[in-house]
């Protein structure tokens, strides 16, 4: 399963645990999935149509998902993922 890393705002949904195992073959799937564990991450991830929100960045083993097959991705049991959410700032 691959590790999904999770960040501190989205951590109440996972019981306070930064990291999680998740199946899946692609992203979609995992999403999917960490969201079948965790009800709610996901619509924190996705928006109404399924797609990766603006304001958060995926990212797999260190690539930026949006310059590879965004949900489509493909996803090995020894990778790792992170969910980071943007901050602004002024």
């Amino acid at each position: 399963m691959a590790s999904v890393l999770i960040p501190a705002p989205l951590r109440k949904l996972t019981g306070n645990v930064d990291t999680v195992f998740v199946a899946g073959t692609t992203l979609k799937e995992v999403v999917d999935n960490l969201d079948f564990g965790y009800p709610g991450i996901k619509d924190r991830i996705c928006n109404e149509h399924g797609s990766i929100r603006t304001f958060v960045n995926i990212y797999h083993n260190n690539e930026d998902v949006r310059f590879k097959a965004g949900l489509s991705t493909e996803i090995k049991d020894t990778d790792e993922i992170s969910i980071v959410p943007a901050i602004a700032g002024g």
